[in-house]
């Protein structure tokens, strides 16, 4: 009987690293037949040296640059131990090989585990790879003048010109922990504080001062993959004036080829995943955040080496939004790469700081940014109704209308039981038009309370459950607020033009309201963005928070005034909840094994996307089965013309799949007469692709589609009501926090702002206080504390002192009686033109009760004009009659020629009862 060979763990260990090597570009030689001339690199086994033979020593170009030593398997865990081993052999004398001198790429490998050390770094420490760099890859670090990781010790100090205290801080940190060879690092700024301008100003240091050959920009969704190329488009270095892409190739990927010339690659990490097995994408895979699936298989996507594509095709991977990225199948595709991974997120969580190996380099939450004013704080409001919380009741007997989701066609029939129905099933089984015309009809009627001393709503982002609710809901907006088309608008990956409707939502005064389901739920920048309706429930913690980061991005005053005039500065963002959304259990991200229940609509995108499993395969297969069942000739037309064949077969394909017969079968012709496990597992993958190839975007929809129920019932029947319309939390606790937060303001700067002096030290003087005066206050008082502004202070004290009046019409008028309120010149809050014009009146009631003469109908003319002066500008002086209204009068000569002598009388008489 004869003995197989190659049987021992060491032997098996080097077939695998063979095959390692070999598939990585390089000829594998023995020592007793080395050729050279056989390919550019070369790895020969067994070399001796002077201290022994090297398992293998790999020639780039006919020069020694490298060793390999190899261990079996089972040595996976203690391979660090033959690093001394390994060096020994990078350092020793080479038989034939004069001056070689000691080689710098030494690699330790079991077939299974392979490490590496770069001897050209600063502090040359192993690192586990995918596999074994190509010979054109060492040929060419070979020739630079320094390794990646030296290049990165020579960064020169920031130029901090143009960049936040937070983002020099991010970058100053993350060199650093480059710089020390970390090969993770986390940087979490919060929503709206610059993490992408910071990560491009990093990336274009590296690729400036380091030596980066090429970075890898990862996203997962088209939607950010795009916004995040326009910004490297828009980006000026502080030290250049050329733009980034003038200085640098920036590639998007949207096909399987990537240019050799590209310096910076953006792409989701769908399409990476696609490009590195060689397979086109669809589109439509790269519009949903594959984080926010429901369905997650046990086994994470393979991974296999592609030599387009080696692992040391990017010297740095940025993960953008890689609190979702990392988790699950994908983490197998960003491992793949032989580079530093840097985090990018504004809501991490414990796994997050797992994979990052707790190396966060910037810390950067949103409460710093509101307190840096980076950010805008928010506040919540509470729209609550009966159906939202309780649901409703379909009557027996009543004439009822279906409603196809899609097409939207309608029919009706007569209902023949009572049907009682959940608020879950509001707006996906069951619509009930009065819930939703409840709750924007609520909201029109309170939006100015919401935003005092606004003209015009406030731009305002609604999120809708579906496609249709966000129809249902649009409709009923342009109808409640009495508006056209332009007034509110559909943005969603599904609506026409959905990137045209976003760029006027962010620069243009119409559409003054936008709805979405998930476009931009995350990581688009909309700054002027003052208010979020919800209508739909999130129970994703990271998910709601980034969602509610869409509110929190400053803007300038007067880029806010280009989309919303009557607005004076961005201090806060409102979200107003209509659906217990501030309320319900949060959760953290589905662990990789938890799916009580799988939608079919994953499933089928998952096989898609490349899950190969049998659990997949078959689950699919057997739903796809009772579907068909179902299905009208007009859907089994609609279905063979997207899948190319009709549903039957594609099922059949599926179950044939997982055959293990055919499997077999397959295997033998493909020249393995007895199949190992190998030769069946390839087999088998190989039908599971072949029969995924069927599987689109648009043939998942339709399937989905015709297998939910499609009729909605509609119930226009049940009237709604509103149980709460107000601000949450303890209304009463809420405006106290407030007003004494604005008191102990004014407190804090009566000796340094003069008109607080006047009010607090000398309120007799207070006749001098002038309009540029309280314009001081106001200017430092929004600067120092945004959330002060006196409209929404006036708020607070207003509740507290059950204020019935009506709001003040801006700013300035209304600090004013808030700081006579504070100062406790007035018991209880009063308008300032309430006021002026009671003060008005009894000063005019005074002058007239004597034996005196009275003001004749001219003067009193003039005298109303300074009334409203006053009102406004708090005080008057010689210099304010020669400006409107008093100009168009005749101004100081007019007024002279009325009053004459007594004219500068009484400007100071009314200055100072009119201030009382």
């Amino acid at each position: 009987m004869s003995t197989a060979v190659n049987q021992n763990p060491e032997q098996l260990a080097r077939d695998r690293i063979d095959e390692l090597l070999r598939a990585a570009g390089w000829v594998v030689q023995d020592k007793s037949a080395i050729d050279f001339g056989a390919g550019l690199g070369v790895a020969v086994r067994e070399y001796q040296t002077d201290i022994g033979p090297a398992d293998y020593v790999l020639f780039v170009d006919r020069s020694a640059v490298g060793v390999v030593e190899a261990k079996p398997e089972t040595w996976g865990e203690k391979l660090t131990t033959v690093e001394d081993q390994s060096s020994g052999y990078a350092n020793a004398r080479l038989k034939w090989v004069s001056d070689a001198g000691p080689l710098p790429f030494v690699y330790e490998s079991t077939g299974t585990i392979t490490r590496f050390t770069d001897g050209r770094d600063p502090s040359p420490r192993s690192r586990e790879v995918f596999t074994f760099h190509r010979p054109e890859t060492l040929k060419s670090w070979s020739n630079a003048p320094f390794s990646f990781r030296t290049g990165l010790s020579k960064l020169p100090k920031l130029n901090t010109d143009g960049l936040r205290d937070c983002q020099i801080t991010a970058i100053t940190n993350l060199e650093t922990s480059l710089q020390a060879g970390k090969p993770r690092a986390l940087v979490q700024m919060a929503t709206g504080s610059g993490k992408t301008f910071t990560s491009i100003t990093q990336v274009y240091r590296l690729l400036k001062h380091a030596g980066a050959h090429r970075i890898l920009f990862l996203v997962d969704t088209k939607n950010l993959g795009e916004q995040a190329e326009q910004e490297f488009m828009a980006y000026v270095p502080n030290d250049d004036n050329r733009k980034f892409t003038e200085l640098y190739n920036v590639q998007r990927l949207t096909s399987p080829s990537m240019a050799g010339d590209t310096q910076v690659v953006i792409s989701t990490i769908q399409r990476m995943y696609a490009t590195l097995k060689g397979e086109d994408l669809d589109e439509s895979l790269e519009d949903e955040n594959p984080a926010e699936q429901k369905f997650r298989p046990k086994t994470p996507k393979p991974v296999v080496y592609n030599p387009k594509l080696p692992p040391e095709t990017f010297d740095v991977v940025v993960i953008d939004e890689c609190h979702r990225s990392i988790y699950n199948l994908w983490r197998q595709v960003i491992e793949y790469w032989d580079a530093f991974l840097v985090g990018l997120t504004a809501t991490p969580d414990n796994r997050t700081f797992g994979f990052f190996k707790k190396n966060v380099v910037s810390e950067y939450t949103h409460e710093k940014a509101v307190a840096d004013k980076v950010n805008v704080g928010n506040e919540v409001y509470i729209i609550e109704t009966k159906v939202t919380k309780g649901g409703g009741k379909v009557q027996a007997e009543q004439l009822v209308e279906k409603r196809e989701r899609a097409t939207r066609a309608k029919r009706w029939e007569t209902q023949d039981v009572d049907e009682a129905y959940a608020a879950t099933q509001l707006d996906r089984s069951v619509v009930a038009p009065d819930q939703i015309r409840t709750v924007i009809r609520t909201f029109h009627d309170q939006w100015r309370d919401i935003f005092p001393g606004r003209n015009e709503l406030p731009k305002t982002l609604i999120f809708a459950k579906t496609d249709s609710h966000a129809d249902d809901i649009i409709q009923t907006v342009r109808e409640e607020f009495g508006e056209g088309n332009e007034f509110c608008r559909k943005i969603t990956n599904g609506a026409k033009n959905p990137k045209s409707s976003l760029t006027s939502f962010r620069n243009e005064y119409y559409p003054r309201i936008a709805v979405t389901v998930d476009m931009i739920a995350t990581g688009t920048d909309v700054k002027p963005l003052e208010c979020l309706l919800f209508m739909r429930d999130v129970k994703s913690k990271n998910y709601f928070e980034q969602m509610k980061g869409r509110g929190t991005r400053v803007v300038k005053p007067d880029d806010l005034k280009k989309v919303s005039p009557s607005a004076t500065a961005k201090t806060h963002y409102v979200i107003v909840d209509a659906v217990g959304v501030t309320k319900s259990v949060k959760t953290a991200s589905q662990p990789l094994d938890s799916k009580p229940s799988i939608p079919f609509k994953d499933l089928a995108m998952n096989l898609m996307m490349g899950d190969r499993t049998e659990e997949t395969v078959s689950s699919l297969a057997g739903r796809l089965a009772r579907l068909d069942h179902k299905l009208t000739p007009e859907d089994q037309e609609k279905v063979t013309e997207l899948a190319g064949k009709p549903l039957s077969a594609v099922i059949r394909d599926l179950f044939d799949a997982i055959d293990p017969d055919k499997a077999e079968a397959d295997a033998i012709a493909a020249g393995h007469p007895e199949p190992d496990d190998a030769a069946m597992n390839a087999a088998r993958e190989n039908r599971i692709k072949q029969a995924a190839n069927v599987f689109t975007g648009p043939l998942i929809n339709t399937l989905d589609t015709i297998r939910r129920d499609t009729e909605q019932t509609i119930d226009h029947d049940t009237i709604d009501e509103v149980i709460a319309a107000a601000w949450a939390g303890d209304a009463d606790e809420n405006a106290k926090a407030i007003a004494q937060e604005f008191e102990d303001y004014l407190k804090e700067h009566r000796d340094e702002i003069e008109a607080l002096t006047i009010y607090f030290d000398t309120p007799a003087r207070r006749a001098e206080v002038t309009l540029s005066m309280i314009k001081s206050v106001l200017k430092k008082l929004t600067e120092d504390r945004p959330r002060l502004a006196p409209l929404n202070v006036w708020r607070a004290f207003a509740h507290l002192d059950d204020y019935k009046g009506e709001t003040p019409n801006g700013d300035l008028t209304a600090l004013v009686a808030l700081i006579r309120r504070v100062t406790g010149l007035d018991d209880k809050l009063t308008r300032n033109s309430d006021r002026v014009r009671r003060n008005f009146q009894n000063w005019i009631m005074q002058r007239h009760s004597g034996a005196g003469a009275k003001f004749s109908d001219a003067q009193m003319d003039w005298l109303h004009m300074i009334r409203d002066h006053l009102i406004s500008s708090f005080t008057i002086e010689r210099d304010d009659l020669e400006l409107a209204p008093f100009d168009g009068k005749g101004g100081m000569g007019q007024m002279y020629h009325l009053f004459g002598d007594q004219m500068e009388d009484v400007m100071t008489e009314m200055n100072e009862a009119l201030s009382a």
